[in-house]
């Protein structure tokens, strides 16, 4: 079954995608008014070069991966608890992309500051991936106050993956840490 991209929701679609730079003649970039025609793509569209940031902008983008607003669009999707596949169907871009775009998100996203005297919960939670042979093991550590996470690790149930998130809630020195009584805490 091909799939339709006229059905695409457009309101996840940039509003300013619409708009050609050689219509408005404003980089997009530093949004500065010094375009100037610089030649043409392998795709044969125009090409604009800007002399205030010395970057180089094409008329209009067709691939929607890119587009300015979709990682917000992406963190949005992701926070609903849509999986892959259906966020790729409703963006109009490939799973790839999604994907790519995905991994680029997370290497941006930066650990929260962890508070000294605070109560810290540290637990572990079982899962698989693909197939229940494989298990993997996920150990976090919460604030219990406001739920937020502190520090987690994934890998098998050992001490080495236990360590990773204990060292860090005991650097912070908490007030208290509450555990399910594993041994290895």
């Amino acid at each position: 079954m091909a799939f339709n991209t006229s059905s695409c929701i457009t309101s996840f679609r940039s509003p300013g995608a619409r708009v050609k730079v050689s219509d408005t003649k404003i980089c997009p970039h530093c949004t500065a008014s010094t375009l100037i025609k610089n030649g043409f793509t392998a795709n044969q569209k125009q090409q604009f070069y800007c002399k205030t940031c010395t970057k180089r902008c094409i008329d209009f983008y067709t691939n929607n991966g890119y587009g300015k607003e979709i990682n917000a669009h992406i963190v949005l999707l992701i926070k609903e608890g849509m999986g892959i596949r259906s966020m790729a169907r409703v963006l109009c871009i490939s799973t790839t992309t999604l994907l790519k775009r995905i991994v680029f998100i997370t290497k941006g996203v930066q650990s929260p500051p962890i508070c000294s005297g605070q109560i810290y919960e540290v637990d572990e939670m079982r899962t698989f991936l693909r197939h229940k042979g494989k298990v993997i093991w996920i150990v976090y550590a919460l604030d219990r106050i406001n739920k937020n996470v502190i520090s987690f690790a994934v890998g098998s149930r050992t001490k080495k993956t236990l360590n990773q998130v204990i060292k860090t809630v005991v650097l912070s020195n908490p007030k208290r840490i509450y555990t399910d009584g594993l041994i290895h805490y």
